[in-house]
This record gives C-alpha cells, structure tokens and sequence, in this order.
C-alpha cells in the first residue's frame, strides 16, 4: 500500500537527476534491517524462550513503529496540485515508453514468478546442499545486491537509466539459468551473485517510472502501474509448479526465455528521452 506513495515522494523531494541515487539509499536502507533483524529476533528468542521471546519482540516491535511514525510525523512534502482523474484517465496519462516499460516489467516478473518458491527446493533437494549453506547463498546475493546499488545509482544518474534496466532484466533472465547448470555448491555460489546483480538496475528502474509519470498524479499512476503488473504475475507461481511437476528444470528454462523476451521488449522500445 505504502509503494506508491513511497515512490511519488522520492519523485517529489528529488530532482530527476538525482532520483536513481534516492532509489538506491532507500534500498539500501530497507535491507539492511530485513538482514540483521532476523539475527537479533533469534537471539532473543534462544536467550528468552518462544513464548516470552516472542512477546518481547512485539514489544519491541510496536515500539519501533512509534518512532516511525514520528519520524514521518516530520516529513515535509509540497503536494503538486492537479484534477483527480479516474483510472481510465491516469491510464491514459501513461506514455507509450512507461506503457512498453509495465510490458516488459511483466516479462520479467512472470520469469522471476515461475522459480522463486522453487529455488531452495532445487538448492536443497536436487543438487543436495544443507539448509544453513542456502542460508549463506541468501547472503551471497544480498551482499553483492548492495555492493553494486551505489556505484550503478550514481553512474545512472549521470549517464541514463536504460542500459542499467537492460542489465538488470539480463540478470533476472539468467539467474534460472545460472541455477539450473549449477552442479555443486560452487556453482551455486556463482549463481546468486548473478541473482545479486539483479538489483544492478532496481533503482533506475523505479526512477525511470517516476519520470514517466505526470507529477500530479505520480502516485495514482505508480499504483496503477503495480496493480496491473501484480494481477498480470500472478498466476506464474501455479504455471512454475505445473512445469516443476514435469521436470524440475523446465520452469527455470521457461523463466530464461520468457525473461529473455522481456530484455528484448525493454531494450527495443522504451525511449528514455521522453521521460519528463
């Protein structure tokens, strides 16, 4: 519920040359909590026990939501003045690049779809890795993730956001791959850095749809482009299991192609030029 607004406040408070690198600190920000939180809260679980534990961390946890909440109390953003159009009417604000752009983002996450609840199976059941080594995969992936979001953000913002787009769907389409020929934990290491390097381009993809967007109905437009994408993804996870049940590798192939297909629409048709 939160994105679009998020989103439109990033668009509002930077200008367009700098909204890449906005994208990429609050990515950064995000994550590392989502890293360190799980660490803690299983710490004070072991330390407490479950139940105590558990009532410990909400505690802690309405706490911390306070102090968001009174941190936003403070945020101050000019809202941009404009007529509230229906959906039709924010629809058809869209321009034809943000339009190709929801297209091939669907391509992308339909790819992503087929094989993300299938990954750890493959990891763990197929190729025969232990539990806490799929741990350290995931932290493979999120380390190289933010090791790429700043220097990618910063060249972004100087030199466009497209060829940042491009690498990032590359990376998306190749992950299933790059987990399919995987045959040892090496392997699969190599794997999720690859997966790692899917969040190279994140947030110029982001920025690139904030400058798409007509600035009075930014976040009405922002919400519109996510509900479309989320109702057009949604049936990939059953698609991934169908396939799954044939063989375990043709959902990571059917990802590759149509993640592949996706690239290819971004690359031939958005036009970054005509971003506002």
């Amino acid at each position: 519920m939160g994105s679009p607004t998020l989103f439109a406040v990033i668009g509002d408070a930077l200008p367009k040359e700098r909204r890449a690198m906005g994208f990429t600190v609050q990515s950064i920000l995000k994550r590392i909590p989502i890293a360190v939180a799980p660490i803690m809260g299983g710490l004070v679980i072991a330390r407490r026990g479950l139940v105590p534990g558990v009532r410990a961390l909400l505690i802690a946890t309405l706490a911390l939501s306070v102090v968001a909440l009174l941190a936003l109390i403070r945020v101050r953003i000019n809202r941009i003045e404009g007529p509230p159009p229906n959906i039709r009417g924010v629809w058809s604000s869209f321009p034809r690049s943000l339009r190709w752009l929801l297209l091939s983002d669907i391509f992308i996450r339909t790819c992503e779809g087929l094989v993300d609840v299938f990954l750890v199976i493959f990891a763990t059941s197929i190729i025969g890795i232990s539990a806490p080594r799929y741990g350290v995969l995931v932290a493979v992936q999120m380390a190289t993730a933010i090791a790429v979001y700043i220097p990618a953000g910063r060249i972004a913002d100087r030199i466009g956001r497209k060829p940042f787009v491009i690498a990032t769907f590359l990376a998306f389409s190749l992950f299933p791959l790059a987990v399919v020929l995987a045959r040892s934990f090496a392997g699969l290491v190599a794997a999720f850095v690859v997966g790692g390097l899917r969040e190279i381009g994140e947030p110029s993809r982001k920025a690139l749809i904030v400058d798409f967007a007509q600035a009075a109905i930014r976040a009405r437009t922002i919400g519109l482009y996510y509900f479309i994408r989320s109702l057009a993804i949604a049936p990939a996870a059953f698609v991934g299991g169908l396939l799954w049940e044939r063989r375990p590798s043709l959902p990571f192939l059917a990802a590759l192609a149509i993640g592949l297909t996706g690239t290819a629409i971004f690359t031939l048709t958005v036009r970054e030029e005509h971003a506002g």
